[in-house]
């Protein structure tokens, strides 16, 4: 599994810690770390539409986001095509936002969570499988509204 992952200066930290936990992983996990690497300001944006980019072109199998609430990577991620990104601050979410919804993408917040949960939300993510049946149904139709979203 390939994941890719990315902050801005207010999930450096955070990011950091993440990074420690997937070297830890049992799984077989190739991490591309595409920034940012500094505290020093930068728009949160072009690094979720970096991560998200590579996640819907096949790049990489799953993203994970960055910053100081989470909440601006979440959204910026969610504006490319193929994207379902979830903010996540509990284990339960986590686990459901695989189930359920199939999300590539794991958005957290470092203002917000400490780095002990986010490494089991991040283990319990990766580690969950998507369950299919109805809840596939309504992952096509997500699909579905957004593809006529792009034609309008």
């Amino acid at each position: 599994m390939k994941i890719v992952i990315g902050n801005d200066h207010g999930g450096i930290f955070l990011k950091e810690e993440l990074l420690l936990v997937l070297a830890e992983l049992d799984l077989e996990v190739e991490v591309e770390d595409i920034g940012c690497h500094t505290c020093e300001s930068v728009d949160y944006p072009d690094y979720a539409v970096t991560v998200a980019r590579k996640v819907a072109g096949g790049e990489a199998d799953r993203g994970i986001l960055i910053c100081g609430t989470g909440i601006g990577m979440s959204i910026a991620a969610n504006k490319v095509p193929g994207i379902r990104c979830a903010l996540v601050h509990d284990v339960f979410s986590a686990k459901a936002t695989r189930e359920h919804n199939d999300s590539n993408i794991l958005a957290m917040g470092e203002r917000v969570i400490g780095p002990g949960l986010a490494g089991e939300i991040v283990r319990v993510w990766l580690g969950t499988e998507f369950t299919g049946g109805r809840h596939k149904q309504r992952i096509d139709k997500i699909a579905e509204f957004e593809h006529s979203a792009l034609q309008e």
